[in-house]
């Protein structure tokens, strides 16, 4: 027992106790408790975090902004319970409406500017699937030396079409992709284009070209762009609707798993659709096995990048690349003396299931790995805070 200056009697405080409650504070990242002469150096907590997340508050056009950035930093709802609120969501307005009235750091009150017309991005997802189809109809009217020149300058065009579609919009990146996974990303769009014919050639002991080209299965993915961004789009309005409407973080993440699920599932069934019907006018097998993974594959990748999570998609998109060059790598190092069990494992692949299943279980199993990855990631508040202004 202690005496304070008006003569009353305190109980002592228990150091471990007091230990126990610093070091949870400086795990979620909240000021101490104590100073360094032993006296309680943060009387106002909310005050000191604020100080601590200056520049978030700086920039936030408002208090949901506030909270995907303190979730980003480590901030739970357990912490704001230490804080004495209810959740997050109650501490970010706490902290939005003190800025404001403290002047400790005012946030802008307008709304954020939008990147540019719906329309004008909405319009450019259709370019690459023009083009691809201007290209198909070339190579189908040509032979020889032009049937060449249509396909290197088509090709050139295609991938002019898609950094244009992808440089506005909900799957535009605010920083550019890596050189290797953009460099993976075309080897899997051409082993989707020849792959498959490469493969059976080469188990049959010439693998000599021309190889005949699957057009219908990379012409699917090409008018697949458009889908993919308005089917993200759509999630990136419903979960930006859902924020708005939550109370908690594991409310949120709650009502946003399903939401990507379905999304996911309708670009599915829209890639699905445009196989068929690619496949149909072409008069070639439509590959849904193997052209739909690879549809899936890209659009969590790009989904995933243009929420700031690039790097596990990246790895990814390497490891699905590099599985189908070393099943054809396999089968053509076969062909050396002494050397044929190496294409024993693709041989009983492709002859239980065709040749379309090594890109099926490459791509599938990639998707698969980015799928888990967006229910962990996406349904986090902070994935759908707007970026950052520009210096």
């Amino acid at each position: 027992m202690t005496i304070d200056s008006a003569g009353r009697g305190t109980a002592p405080l228990h150091d471990g106790g007091r230990a126990r409650g610093d070091a949870d504070s400086a795990r979620d990242g909240l000021p101490g408790t104590r100073g360094p002469a032993g006296r309680r150096a943060a009387v106002d907590p909310v005050k000191a975090l604020m100080h601590r997340h200056r520049e978030l508050c700086e920039r936030a056009v408002d208090p949901l902004e506030i909270a995907a950035g303190l979730e980003a930093h480590g901030v739970t709802d357990r912490t704001a319970a230490r804080l004495r609120h209810r959740d997050v969501f109650s501490l970010a307005e706490e902290m939005y409406a003190r800025a404001a009235r403290d002047g400790e750091a005012a946030p802008r009150t307008g709304t954020p500017v939008p990147p540019g017309p719906r329309a004008s991005w909405a319009a450019l997802a259709l370019v690459p699937g023009a083009l691809a189809a201007a290209v198909v109809a070339g190579l189908r009217l040509t032979e020889g030396q032009p049937r060449l020149a249509v396909a290197a300058f088509g090709a050139l065009a295609v991938a002019t079409g898609l950094h244009f579609a992808f440089r506005r919009g909900p799957l535009s990146t605010p920083h550019r992709t890596t050189g290797a996974a953009r460099a993976w990303t075309c080897w899997l769009i051409a082993y989707a284009l020849s792959g498959d014919a490469l493969l059976i050639a080469a188990r049959d002991g010439a693998p000599h070209g021309p190889w005949p080209l699957a057009t219908a299965p990379v012409l699917a993915l090409a008018l697949g762009c458009a889908p993919a961004v308005w089917c993200a789009h759509l999630f990136a309005a419903r979960a930006r609707r859902r924020l708005d409407a939550s109370r908690g973080l594991e409310e949120f993440a709650a009502s946003v798993r399903p939401l990507l699920l379905g999304v996911f599932g309708l670009f599915t069934a829209a890639l699905c659709g445009l196989l068929a019907l690619c496949g149909a006018a072409l008069h070639e097998p439509p590959a849904y096995a193997g052209a739909g993974a690879l549809g899936a594959l890209l659009l969590l990748a790009r989904l995933l990048t243009a929420r700031g999570f690039a790097h596990v998609p990246a790895r990814v998109l390497a490891g699905a690349g590099a599985a189908e060059a070393v099943a054809l790598a396999t089968v053509l190092a076969a062909r050396l003396p002494g050397c044929s069990f190496l294409a024993a494992p693709v041989d009983g692949l492709v002859d239980a299931a065709g040749a379309g299943a090594v890109p099926a279980l490459a791509c599938g199993a990639g998707a698969l790995v980015l799928l888990a990855q967006a229910t962990r990631t996406l349904t986090r508040a902070s994935a759908h805070a707007p970026p950052a202004p520009p210096p």
